[in-house]
C-alpha cells in the first residue's frame, strides 16, 4: 500500500470499455487521485467522472502532469511504448496493461526502470482467475506432452493472440523445460485450421461480439484430457489487480511482469 499518501493516477486510453472501467475504479479508492486522462480520439479538454468531478483530458503523453505518481497506460503496444520512453525519465512510475507487448518494449522497460528508479508493472491479464490459471499451468505441464489453447474475445480486440495466451504459453514451455509436442494434420485443406503455434502449444482466438475475455487450456495425454477454462465475465473482475498493480509500482522500483510477481505466486 501507499502508507496513507495519495497517489496521482492518470489513464491513457481513457474513453475505452477498459479505461472507462478503470475510472470508475479509481473514483471508490482512497488513497487513488485520477488527476488526469489521456485519449487519442479526445474532442473535449475535460472528461467528466462518476462521483461527478472533471479532470483535465489530453491527446498526447507529453501533456502528462508532473504531479504524476502513476501513469496506467490501457491502449496498444505503440502507446506502452511511448509512455514508458517518455515518462520513466521524469521519474514516474507505470502500469502497462495493453496487449501485445514486444520483447523489445520489455527490455527498454527494465532498462528505463533501473536507471531512474521507478516501478514499472506489465500485466498480461489484471483478473485473478487468469493469473492462476497461467501458474497451475507451468505446473501441470511437465506430466504432458500436448496442450491446445482456446481464447476468445470481443470483436474489437486489436491483436491476435490475445497477450494472457501468449503468458500461458510462455509459462508451459517454461514447466515443460522445452517444446510440447503439436499434433499437425497431413492435409489441413484449410488454412490454419490447427491456429497459432507457441512452443508446441496451439493458440485459437476467436473474436465474437458479447464476450470479454475467455481462455480455454486442454492437456492431453494416453487416454485423458485435463483442462483448465477462465471466463472473465464483466470487466469489474479485472480493478482489483488494476488497483494492486498501481500501488505496486509506487512501492517496488524495477520492472515487474505479471500479476503473480505482485501475489508471489
Amino acid at each position: 500500500m501507499s502508507n496513507g499518501k495519495l497517489i496521482n493516477v492518470v489513464l491513457q486510453g481513457a474513453l475505452g470499455r477498459m479505461g472507462c472501467e478503470i475510472l470508475a475504479t479509481l473514483c471508490k479508492q482512497d488513497e487513488l487521485n485520477p488527476l488526469a486522462a489521456i485519449d487519442l480520439t479526445a474532442e473535449s479538454e475535460l472528461l467528466a467522472l462518476p462521483n461527478g468531478q472533471s479532470i483535465p483530458l489530453f491527446t498526447k503523453i507529453d501533456d502528462v502532469p508532473e504531479t504524476t505518481d502513476v501513469l496506467v497506460d490501457v491502449t496498444n503496444a505503440i502507446g506502452a511504448q511511448k509512455a514508458i520512453s517518455n515518462l520513466a525519465p521524469k521519474g514516474i512510475n507505470i502500469v502497462i496493461g495493453s496487449s501485445g507487448i514486444p520483447e523489445s518494449t520489455y527490455m527498454e522497460a527494465e532498462y528505463l526502470s533501473k536507471k531512474h528508479n521507478v516501478g514499472i508493472v506489465i500485466v498480461p491479464n489484471f483478473a485473478l482467475g487468469g493469473v492462476l490459471m497461467t501458474h497451475v499451468a507451468r505446473i501441470i505441464s511437465k506430466y504432458y506432452d500436448y496442450a491446445d489453447l482456446t481464447e476468445t474475445h470481443h470483436e474489437k480486440k486489436i491483436d491476435a493472440p490475445s497477450g494472457t495466451s501468449i503468458a500461458i504459453a510462455k509459462a508451459i514451455s517454461e514447466g515443460k523445460g522445452g517444446n510440447m509436442n503439436s499434433a499437425n494434420t497431413e492435409n489441413e485443406t484449410i488454412a490454419h485450421t490447427r491456429g497459432g503455434q507457441y512452443s508446441g502449444v496451439n493458440i485459437h482466438s476467436v473474436r465474437l461480439p458479447g464476450r470479454v475475455a475467455h481462455h480455454e487450456l486442454v492437456f492431453a495425454g494416453p487416454g485423458e484430457t485435463l483442462t483448465i477454462r477462465h471466463d472473465s465475465i464483466d470487466r469489474s473482475g479485472f480493478m482489483p489487480g488494476v488497483v494492486s498493480a498501481i500501488h505496486a509500482s509506487v512501492n517496488k522500483p524495477g520492472l515487474t511482469v505479471g500479476l503473480e510477481q505482485i501475489l508471489n505466486l
